[in-house]
């Protein structure tokens, strides 16, 4: 630190004046509550938007647009699309014990694709040496003269060709991600505490849950039909049938690598 020899810009008394009066200009401001459940709802008679508006600054009300004429569809409060949705997320609940199948069953899923991975990948590697090896061996022969250059080329053609196919097999051949099985697992999970976690939330975050379930709920003055994202749809029907035996359908088991053959 050391002091500077030109003049004084800005006075001491307009500094804090000036900061005083951004201080006052940069209050936050609080915008209105947003609306939760806006744009997760359609009306089942007309198709249209389910729109909603706050009345009095602390009630919410929601209702079809009408853009295609009067419509039989209620006004709903909030409590109540609450609580309609609520069902929704009812219809996924997947019970403790099939969760522990499910889960387990992945694992072994995984497991298995790893092994299998592995094994075909040492083969590979296995034939991939034993084609470098004579690709060697040949040259040597044709340094010593033990072979014709004619033969050597084209053995040498065929042989790069193997190499080529077999090192494109390697580089296709990936290990299954863990990433993959862990998602799945965490979908069943979901799945299987939407409900009981959607009744501890406030409004925001039930709809924030709502959306990583639903695309699209359509509602009357009786009913209410969801449009599930997947794989929410297959679980939702395996829930309804209490038919939990073809897992496989659910598409939740990480993708099997596609091994491609090489004659050596």
């Amino acid at each position: 630190m050391y002091r500077g020899t030109h003049g004084v810009f800005i006075s001491g008394d307009l500094y804090g004046r000036v900061q005083g009066a951004l201080r006052r200009h940069n209050k936050p401001k609080y915008g209105k509550p947003g609306i939760a459940f806006r744009g997760l709802l359609t009306c089942a008679h007309d198709n249209c938007t389910i729109t909603a508006e706050r009345k009095k600054g602390k009630y919410v009300y929601y209702r079809c647009t009408g853009y295609r004429g009067k419509c039989a569809t209620p006004r709903f409060t909030e409590s109540e699309i609450a609580g309609k949705l609520g069902v929704v997320l009812k219809d996924i609940h997947i019970p403790d014990g099939i969760l522990a199948q499910l889960q387990e069953s992945l694992t072994r899923d995984h497991d298995q694709l790893l092994e299998n991975t592995t094994a075909q990948r040492n083969i590979l590697k296995q034939r991939l040496s034993a084609i470098q090896r004579r690709m060697d061996q040949a040259y040597q022969d044709k340094l010593d003269g033990s072979i014709p250059h004619d033969l050597w080329e084209r053995k040498m053609r065929e042989w790069s060709e193997d190499e080529r196919q077999i090192q494109t097999a390697l580089t296709r051949l990936q290990a299954p991600s863990s990433d993959r099985i862990l998602d799945a697992k965490r979908t069943l999970e979901l799945a299987n505490k939407a409900y009981s976690l959607y009744l501890t939330q406030n409004s925001e975050q039930q709809a924030k849950l709502l959306r990583m379930v639903l695309l699209n709920c359509s509602i009357n003055e009786a009913s209410i039909c969801p449009t599930y994202r997947k794989p929410f749809d297959l679980i939702c029907q395996r829930a309804g049938n209490q038919d939990w035996s073809g897992r496989e359908d659910l598409n939740l088991r990480p993708p099997g690598p596609e091994f491609s053959r090489v004659n050596s």
